[in-house]
């Protein structure tokens, strides 16, 4: 019985993911990160390379581990939509799509609060367009994917009783 359960389940996510994939929403997700994505390697091989020159040592190294993380997490934004955009073109199942492995991991999170100031402007506004980014995708995965199986109706244990009874022995 947990089998049909588990099937339907994937079934319904797969649902999900198949309406997601053709969207609007999806083609204004794909458009912005596969942009963000282009605009911040322009920014760090540009103006961002000028920018960490004129870095203290200290704030340099700053500002190289925070480009790595925002590379990182562009990287996962773009492995994301390239799944979703696959289901939508037919070259990947809807149901393939929903394995773990193409789920998003959890973002990490700079401990440096408020030294990051000292990075350049250009390199701040992509991290906070980046890391609002992830939060909406990251949403839509956990509704797609985490909280579809959640919002399975479930059974109430008292109802299914009464139901048995009725069945058993009709409206008394």
């Amino acid at each position: 019985m947990s089998d049909t359960g588990a099937v339907v389940s994937l079934s319904q996510r797969a649902d999900l993911v198949r309406d997601f994939a053709r969207s609007d929403l999806f083609d204004r997700t794909f458009r912005e990160g596969m942009g963000l994505v282009e605009e911040t390697a322009a920014y760090l091989d540009g103006d961002g390379r000028r920018d960490s020159r004129i870095l203290s040592r200290e704030d340099a190294l700053l500002y190289a581990g925070e480009s790595m993380r925002l590379t990182t997490r562009l990287m996962q934004i773009a492995s994301w939509l390239l799944v979703q955009r696959a289901v939508r073109e037919g070259d990947m199942e809807a149901s393939d799509a929903c394995d773990e492995k193409y789920r998003l991991s959890a973002a990490a999170q700079s401990e440096y609060g408020d030294q990051l100031k000292v990075l350049p402007q250009g390199l701040l506004e992509l991290l906070d367009r980046s890391n609002r980014l992830y939060d909406r995708i990251s949403h839509l995965d956990r509704r797609m994917f985490v909280e579809a199986e959640a919002d399975k109706p479930q059974s109430n244990p008292v109802l299914d009783q009464m139901a048995l009874l009725r069945n058993t022995f009709g409206n008394l």
